[in-house]
């Protein structure tokens, strides 16, 4: 299967005049997502009301879009599940690989990683007592750093703020030669490259769908969990829905079978639906079309914003198996040049304290829109369009 990109393109909403290089943060609406969630609104729960649990497959719902989410980043089939927020997923992953490796208390992570996951960290060892710790070394230093000491990595593949990429294969096998298991946060990386989780033997996986999956705001995350822990790895949250029979409704949890057990709460059928749709057009995505395609527009944006804006310094490794499907740069007015972008109609992010990040989907971005961008931060630039009261005002959110 060849990827037909122009296709890709047409099946998403995109504002007339926008490049939208934020699909790494938020991605945009695919067109048939409406028309889904309208279709469970209206026929499903308007006609149905409670019975479409069973009618409408709703309480299937989150391991029927798992295995579709599972073929994405290289997972077999029934060892995905959906639900919940990514940060609930690295805290069941965690709370189970420790319980998993009881001899030890040390959580292995980087200072790349995405601070919620260090947050939840944090939180877990707090709970669990004063002798577990969370060790966060550099980036460059975590496969040195994982030592008989070692109960879990909790390792972010692409850096949120540089793309930096983490050699997953070479991790997991360290880790594992050392007795230790592993948790992947995939939030950058499930529909932005290639994933191998059953070939590099990965232990846990977490990561949220509403950019690159573009599931909407919002969306839910999903936890992977390798076959070979399938039926011992125990969740901290012990809910109603992972439990082996919720309809009986024992007094005591017992865990469901495989990877049901992650289950939690009541899933989120609205946003499953969204989520869906907007799978749909993975149907027709080969993922190395989409990572060649990722490399030649991130490359191209690269030189051209090298050649043009000299005052940038580039953040994100020139080498293409370190890094992800952003661009970074480096600025002291980073956030104001961000918003001087944004007002003339092209869309990255910013992230503190000095990084312009920029996002690149080929699912909907092409090679015109990224010379345009270029041209325009260079416009930015040059004239330091960016130096005005309006676009030095911080948002909340960046």
């Amino acid at each position: 299967m060849t990827t037909d990109f122009t296709a890709t393109r047409d099946a998403f909403v995109l504002p007339e005049g926008m490049i939208y290089l934020d699909g790494n943060s938020l991605g945009p609406l695919p067109k048939a997502a409406a028309a889904r969630v309208a279709q469970t609104v209206t026929a499903e729960w308007g006609q149905m009301l409670i019975t479409g649990w069973n009618k409408a497959g709703w309480m299937d719902q989150p391991a029927r879009v798992g295995d579709r989410i599972a073929r994405l980043i290289g997972a077999e089939p029934g060892t995905v599940v959906m639900g919940d927020t990514l940060s609930i997923k690295v805290y069941q992953a965690l709370a189970s690989a420790l319980a998993m490796n009881p001899a030890r208390r040390v959580i292995l992570s980087d200072s790349g990683n995405f601070p919620s996951d260090m947050y939840m960290a944090e939180g877990l060892c707090r709970t669990l007592g004063a002798d577990y710790e969370l060790r966060v070394v550099e980036p460059e230093a975590v496969l040195d750093a994982i030592d008989e000491t070692i109960a879990v990595t909790l390792i972010t593949e692409i850096d949120y703020r540089t793309g930096r990429r983490h050699d997953m294969a070479a991790i997991t096998s360290r880790a594992h030669q050392k007795g230790a298991l592993t948790i992947w946060d995939l939030a950058h990386s499930a529909g932005a490259l290639p994933v191998h989780l059953a070939k590099v033997g990965a232990d846990f996986a977490v990561g949220c769908t509403y950019k690159y999956l573009n599931s909407g705001p919002g969306g839910p995350a999903f936890i992977y969990v390798a076959p070979r822990h399938a039926e011992t790895a125990r969740p901290a949250l012990s809910g109603w829905l992972g439990h082996e029979s919720p309809f009986a409704f024992d007094l005591a949890y017992r865990p469901g079978r495989g990877i049901e057990r992650m289950r939690v709460g009541t899933p989120p059928v609205l946003q499953l639906a969204a989520l869906e749709a907007a799978l749909d057009v993975w149907d027709n995505v080969d993922l190395a079309d989409l990572r060649a395609a990722s490399l030649s527009l991130t490359d191209q944006f690269i030189a051209g914003v090298e050649a043009a804006c000299p005052d940038l310094a580039l953040a994100t490794p020139r080498d293409h198996d370190r890094r992800g499907s952003q661009v970074s740069f480096r600025h002291p007015q980073g956030y104001a040049i961000m918003q001087a972008m944004i007002a003339r109609g092209v869309i990255g992010d910013f992230r503190a304290p000095d990084i312009l990040r920029f996002g690149f989907t080929p699912l909907f971005i092409g090679a015109a829109d990224v010379a345009k961008a270029v041209d325009i931060l260079a416009e930015v630039m040059a004239n330091r369009l960016w130096d005005r009261p309006e676009y030095h005002a911080r948002a909340k959110v960046t």
